[in-house]
C-alpha cells in the first residue's frame, strides 16, 4: 500500500481524524505516531492518569464522524527542526522524532487539518475530510504498545480502527473477524485438547499434550518426508552453545539482547540457542569435503530459544521456544540453482496438501543501511540477482521487499494466504555467502584447490508452533485425515456390537491409523456427537446390518455423507486420501 494509493491516503486522514477526536476529548493527551495498516490505521497516544478502554470508542467514532462532517482541507507546509520543536514543546514524543529526523537531514512537513489541528506527517491524504467513507470505518480495539516497540519505553494506548473504501468492504472485513473469533487458534486449541499454558512455566512456553504432540510430529513427518526424497540427511545439535560460536558468526553483535544466557558453575558463559545454522556449520567443517561430497544437506527438527518481548507473546503465534524444521545446504557454487529449486519445490509441494495460496517476495538489504548486514555490496548484489533470476525462471509473481533480508544474505519468503483470505509468512529459503567466509568453509575442487563453499538456509514449515496455529485457523480445526490427532472414530450402535467393532479398530491400527473406540453405555446419539465435537475426519458405526454384511458404515465429516464399506475398502479410501 504506496502513499499515493486512495486507500492509504483514506486510512492515513482517518488516523489524523481520530487524534482530532482525542485532543478535543482529552485536551492533555500526547499524540505520538499515527499511521495507515494494512486494514485502517491506528494511533499511538499517551493518556496521562486517563484509562481509557474499548468502551470510549462508540463517543470517539461518532466524533470523527462529526469532524469530518465540516468538511476540513488537508494542506501541507514544509517546516525547519526549529520550528516543529518550537511547535511541539510539550510533547516528548513528536520531539523525539523531530531530533532524529533532522539528524538523518530528512525534511520535515507539517499537515494541517482545518484551521486548528496539526500533525508532523510526510503526508498521503484525501483533500477534504468529506471525501472520507463514513460508512466505511469504525474503531475497532483499544491496546496497549511499548512507545516505538521498546519495552523500556513507557506504555502508550494504541487505538486501532477499520477503514475501507466501501461499506461493503468494511463488511465483509467484519464477518471475518467474526469468523476468525471462532477460529482462533486459542480457543481451538484448547477445545481440542491441543495445547496448554501454564502460569509456573511461563507465558510464551506452550506445554502440548498427547494429541497436539500427535499434530506436530504429523507436520514434521511429512516436512522429513518431502526432504528425504531431496537427500537430506538429519543431525543433532545441543541447545546451548559457547558464545565464541555466535561471534564468529556475527549474531552476537546483533541479537546479544535477544539471547537466553546460560552460566556454569566454573563461570563460563553459555547461550540457549536462537539459530541453528553456526552449530550445523561445524559439523560440516569437521572433516576435509572433496567436490565429490558436495553438497551436503543437513536436517532436524528442534527448538531455538529468543528473549521476545512479553507484551508480544501471543498463542502459539509468538513464544520464547520456537521448534523449527531447519535445513542447510552446504554447496558449490554450480550448485546453487539445482539446489534453491529443489527446497523451492518442497515448499510448494508442503502449502498445496494444505490448499494454502503462496505469494512470493524477495527480501533484499536495503543498500542505504550496509551496516545492518555482514559481507559486501558486490556479494549482496551476485546473491540477490541469482535469487531474482531463479524466480523469473520459475515464471512467478513476486515482490521486492528491501531491507528484509537476513544478516547474512537475502531471502525467498513465501506468503500464504488462508481460507479467510489472510496472509502468513511462512516458508523461508536464504542464500548465505558470508557464513562460509566468517567460518573459513571450503571444499577441494577438482583441481586440487580450496573452494569457498555456499551455504542454503530452508525452513518449510518454519515454527512448528506458529504452523499448528495457522493450520488450526486455516482448517478451523477440520485436520486433514493425514494430520488429524486422531483419524478415526469407531461407534459400536450397542454393547453387542463391541466385539465385532474391536476387530475393525484393530485392522485400522495395524494399518496404521489412529483411532478412537466409543464401547460407554452412552447412548448412540451422544457417541456420534462427542465424535464430531472432535472434528474427526471420518467415524465408523457398527450395527446389526454391518455385522451380517461384514462390513462397516463409514461417516465423513468433510461431505456429511455415509456408506457401507468393507474394512478394505475403507483402507483403500483411506490410503489415497492420505497420499
Amino acid at each position: 500500500m504506496e502513499k499515493h494509493d486512495s486507500l492509504y491516503k483514506i486510512r492515513h486522514s482517518f488516523a489524523h481524524v481520530l487524534a482530532m477526536a482525542v485532543l478535543d476529548t482529552y485536551p492533555d493527551a500526547k499524540i505520538a505516531i499515527g499511521p495507515a495498516i494494512d486494514t485502517g490505521f491506528y494511533y499511538d497516544i499517551d493518556f496521562g492518569e486517563e484509562k481509557i478502554s474499548d468502551e470510549h470508542l462508540k463517543d470517539l467514532q461518532k466524533k470523527m464522524k462529526k469532524i469530518a462532517g465540516r468538511g476540513l482541507e488537508f494542506s501541507g507546509t514544509p517546516v525547519t527542526a526549529e520550528e516543529a520543536l518550537a511547535h511541539y514543546k510539550n510533547n516528548p514524543y513528536k520531539t523525539e522524532l523531530i531530533q532524529e529526523f533532522a539528524a538523518e537531514n530528512k525534511e520535515l512537513t507539517f499537515y494541517k487539518t482545518g484551521d486548528d489541528f496539526i500533525d508532523l506527517c510526510a503526508g498521503g491524504h484525501v483533500e477534504n475530510t468529506k471525501e472520507l467513507p463514513l460508512d466505511a470505518f469504525r474503531l475497532d480495539k483499544v491496546a496497549g504498545a511499548y512507545w516505538r516497540g521498546d519495552e523500556k519505553n513507557k506504555m502508550l494506548t494504541r487505538i486501532y480502527g477499520l477503514a475501507f473504501e466501501t461499506k461493503e468492504e468494511l463488511d465483509t472485513h467484519l464477518k471475518m473477524i467474526e469468523e476468525a473469533k471462532k477460529r482462533d487458534h486459542r480457543k481451538l486449541g484448547k477445545e481440542l485438547g491441543l495445547f496448554t499454558f501454564s502460569e509456573l512455566v511461563g507465558p510464551g512456553l506452550p506445554l502440548w499434550t498427547p494429541k497436539g504432540t500427535l499434530l506436530r510430529k504429523a507436520i514434521d513427518d511429512f516436512v522429513w518426508e518431502l526432504r528425504a526424497e531431496k537427500g537430506y540427511k538429519q543431525v543433532t545439535i545441543p541447545h546451548i552453545t559457547k558464545e565464541d560460536l555466535y561471534k564468529t558468526s556475527g549474531h552476537y553483535d546483533k541479537f546479544a539482547d535477544e539471547l537466553f544466557k546460560v552460566g556454569s558453575r566454573e563461570g563460563k558463559n553459555y547461550f540457549l540457542k536462537p539459530m541453528n545454522c553456526p552449530h550445523h556449520t561445524q559439523i560440516f567443517d569437521a572433516e576435509p569435503r572433496s567436490y565429490k561430497d558436495m553438497p551436503q544437506r543437513y536436517a532436524e527438527t528442534t527448538m531455538v530459544y529468543r528473549d521476545e518481548q512479553s507484551g508480544e507473546l501471543g498463542g502459539l503465534t509468538r513464544v520464547l521456544s520456537i521448534t523449527q524444521d531447519d535445513a542447510h545446504v552446504f554447496c558449490r557454487e554450480i550448485q546453487i540453482k539445482e539446489e534453491m529449486n529443489a527446497i523451492w519445490d518442497i515448499v510448494e509441494k508442503f502449502y498445496g496438501a494444505f490448499n494454502f495460496t503462496l505469494g512470493v517476495h524477495l527480501s533484499f538489504h536495503d543498500p542505504e543501511e550496509m551496516d545492518k548486514y555482514l559481507g559486501t555490496p558486490e556479494v549482496w548484489a551476485s546473491s540477490e540477482g541469482l535469487i531474482e533470476e531463479i524466480a523469473k525462471e520459475r515464471g512467478v509473481d513476486y515482490v521486492v521487499d528491501l531491507g528484509e533480508a537476513a544478516l547474512y544474505g537475502p531471502k525467498l519468503d513465501f506468503r500464504a494466504t488462508d481460507s479467510l483470505g489472510r496472509t502468513h509468512q511462512v516458508a523461508t529459503i536464504q542464500l548465505d555467502r558470508n557464513l562460509p567466509e566468517r567460518f573459513d568453509l571450503t571444499c577441494i575442487n577438482e583441481n586440487g584447490e580450496k573452494e569457498r563453499i555456499v551455504m542454503i538456509h530452508a525452513a518449510i514449515a518454519g515454527s512448528l508452533e506458529r504452523f499448528s496455529g495457522v493450520m488450526i485457523e486455516h482448517t478451523a480445526g477440520n485436520f486433514p485425515l493425514r494430520f488429524s490427532p486422531t483419524q478415526v472414530a469407531v461407534i459400536p450402535i450397542a454393547e453387542p456390537h463391541n466385539e465385532y467393532a474391536q476387530g475393525v479398530n484393530d485392522a485400522l491400527v495395524a494399518a496404521g491409523y489412529r483411532t478412537t473406540m466409543n464401547t460407554s453405555k452412552d447412548g448412540f446419539g451422544k457417541k456420534v456427537r462427542a465424535a464430531k465435537k472432535e472434528k474427526l475426519p471420518y467415524f465408523i458405526v457398527i450395527g446389526d446390518q454391518d455385522i451380517e454384511a461384514n462390513k462397516v458404515t463409514l461417516e465423513s465429516r468433510d461431505t456429511g455423507e455415509s456408506e457401507q464399506l468393507s474394512i478394505e475398502e475403507v483402507l483403500t479410501r483411506f490410503n489415497e486420501e492420505v497420499q
